[in-house]
């Protein structure tokens, strides 16, 4: 009997080492997650089959998420291509595209990933000035989907190391910093002031050469050319005042 115990007992052993030897080796992938495989350092390959797979045991396993990740990066203050200060944050959707890469070719790619958003934030503020009310440059402000595009190519061709591509990005912040805003909104307003007083100008001398044309053409009035320059400096102070005219009755003649 007990030969048998010890035939049993080295029975027992040895399955229970085989069981801890075959257990160790089994690990479980959910969709979008791969796994990287090493030997002794040296990389094997990633799998990527989901569900429960099996490697043996001294085959080294690091699992990696490659489903898609939302980052909004902090606000940063950015000179743009005028030198105005101005704050900007970026929403960015990535993934990771090489498993192997991620893990071996930068030391932490998460970290890794949002210093380079700063960098390409940085960059492309720094390529364009925050407006333009003239609408002769690509503005950081006023082209909103093309500089997003640029941002996401730049940031793109940073991550590509990594093993890392962008699916998505854009602006979340994009204002001037606050030791210039007030003095910038004053400007604005100021632009806007002139933009708005061009126009109307322009539109009023419009109306004045039409209103000459017809009276010449319909023969309703004759007049010469001092008649003529009072009637246009009468029309532009209607048409351009910002309060309304007072009518004036004249009684007499122009030259009395």
């Amino acid at each position: 009997m007990s030969g048998y115990d010890a035939g049993a007992g080295v029975t027992g052993l040895i399955g229970a080492i085989s069981f801890v030897f075959i257990a160790i080796g089994f690990y479980l992938l959910q969709p979008n997650q791969a796994v990287v495989l090493t030997l002794f350092g040296s990389y094997q390959g990633t799998d990527r089959a989901t569900g429960l797979r099996w490697t043996w045991p001294w085959i080294g396993k690091k699992k990696v998420s490659v489903r898609a990740n939302n980052i909004i990066s902090d606000k940063i203050k950015v000179n743009d291509l005028r030198g105005n200060p101005i704050e900007m944050a970026a929403q960015v959707v990535w993934r990771v595209t090489d498993s192997a890469q991620a893990l071996f070719d930068v030391d932490d790619y998460k970290a890794f990933v949002m210093v380079q958003i700063e960098a390409a934030v940085r960059t492309i503020g720094s390529r364009y000035p925050y407006d333009d009310f003239e609408h002769l440059e690509v503005t950081l402000r006023g082209n909103h989907d093309q500089v997003g595009v640029e941002l996401r190519q730049e940031l793109i061709a940073r991550l590509k190391v990594a093993g890392i591509t962008v699916d998505e990005c854009g602006f979340t912040h994009l204002a001037y910093a606050q030791e210039i805003a007030g003095a910038m909104l004053r400007r604005q307003q100021a632009q806007a002031v002139v933009a708005a007083r061009k126009t109307l100008v322009e539109g009023a001398v419009g109306m004045v050469e039409m209103a000459l044309e017809m009276l010449s053409e319909k023969n309703v009035v004759h007049l010469d050319d001092e008649r003529r320059a009072a009637m246009v400096s009468n029309l532009m102070v209607v048409l351009c005042g910002e309060r309304d005219t007072q009518p004036v009755v004249n009684t007499g003649s122009l030259y009395q």
